[in-house]
Parts: structure tokens; sequence; C-alpha cells
């Protein structure tokens, strides 16, 4: 076992952290962005701010580009939301995202167009449980760009399940937060170190300009 400052140099021995690297057909998957979350008010809010301005500019091209952009947002429909299983004990902030209230909400500070897709998820990754893999498939997607919250949570589940679903997981480093800044620290380590590659910003959006493959043909 390891810690500290001899993490990094342990898991590049050991051959971790390889990078997988950008596939040509991208899709923009905006995690969790609603009013619950980006609410530091709120039960499980925390401030976004930072990580909303690095989602702008990704939404932005994305739409540009022609590029699939997918909001995911958490609701909970049945009574005592008994449509969260057992998470539901975990958590009591879990309440508060049912059906109807400001707090599944995205944030209207985002972008979201009528052409976005809005999946409804009721787990922490957005894969579990939803129709988020044909709709890639449909679109041929190989590459998913993740950005959200949290990072330690459905962001890390998120791009856990689409390594393991085939698709090429970056995560976007500035536009995805958490509550615990060591929660997002580690879990940013473990994911590029296993999962997925941790992709700064710029070098995302300079990706995202160079693709054309989404745009349509006729």
């Amino acid at each position: 076992m390891t810690s500290g400052k001899e993490d990094e140099e342990f898991f590049r021995r050991r051959g971790f952290g390889i990078k997988i690297g950008f596939g040509e057909r991208p899709a923009l998957i905006v995690i969790d962005m609603l009013k619950g979350f980006t609410d530091p008010a709120m039960p499980l809010g925390a401030n976004l701010d930072r990580e909303i301005e690095a989602q702008k500019p990704l939404i932005e091209v994305a739409h540009e580009r022609d590029i699939p952009v997918i909001f995911s947002t958490v609701i909970y429909e049945e009574a005592d939301i008994k449509d969260a299983g057992i998470w539901a004990l975990k958590q009591k902030g879990a309440r508060t995202l049912t059906a109807g209230s400001e707090a599944v909400r995205l944030d209207p500070r985002l972008d979201k167009r009528a052409s976005d897709i809005l999946l409804v998820k009721k787990y922490a990754s957005c894969f579990f449980g939803t129709d988020l893999v044909p709709r890639l498939n449909s679109r041929r997607v190989d590459t998913l760009i993740v950005t959200g919250c949290t990072t330690s949570g459905c962001v890390r589940a998120t791009a856990v399940d689409a390594v393991q679903n085939g698709f090429r997981p970056m995560v976007v480093r500035e536009a995805v937060g958490d509550r615990s800044t060591a929660a997002h620290e580690q879990s940013l380590f473990d994911l590029d170190a296993k999962y997925a590659d941790v992709v700064s910003l710029d070098e995302t959006l300079q990706y995202l300009k160079t693709v054309g493959h989404n745009r349509p043909t006729g």
C-alpha cells in the first residue's frame, strides 16, 4: 500500500493510467446539474458555479457541431420515494428529488435545447436502469465526454459503466464537481488510473471543434 505523493509513481510503474484517447464520434453528458445539487442551500447541494462556467462552452461547441448533448436528472415519482429502493435509506436528501419539485429542475444557467436528450434516472449511474446505451449506439457514439456532479458519485459511476459498455469515458476535470474536495480529487485520481481519461477543458474543446462526424449530411 502507498499513500500521498507515492501513489502516482507507484501506479505509473505498475502500468496504470494508460491513455484511452478520444474516439471519432463523441457525445456530451451533463450529469445531474439540477437545482437540488447546484443550490448550496439544499440538502444535497453545493456551490458548483465554476463547474457550470466550464460546462457552458462545452455545451455551446457541442450544439455548434451537432454533437449529441445529454442532460440527466434524478426524479422519484412513487410515494415515499419507493422507486429509490434501499438507496433512499442511505441519504435523507434523496427525498427532495420528487417529481414536480424545484430540486429536480435543471440549473437554468445551462443551455438545454429541445433537441437535447433529457435522461431521467433513479440511481447513481446514467446507464443503470436507463436506455442510454441504445441511445448512444443509435448515434454510433464511441466517446462520452463526462461532466457534472458529483465526481465521487454519479460521475464516477457513469464513467465506470461507460468503459464497461464499450464507450471511451473522457472526464473533464474543470467541469465535474463534488461536495468534498478530498473525494473529488481521489475520484479523479482513481478514474484516471483505471477507468477513464481525465482531460482538461481546453483539450476537450479543441477536440470537439475538430470532429464533424455528427453533422447532418443532407
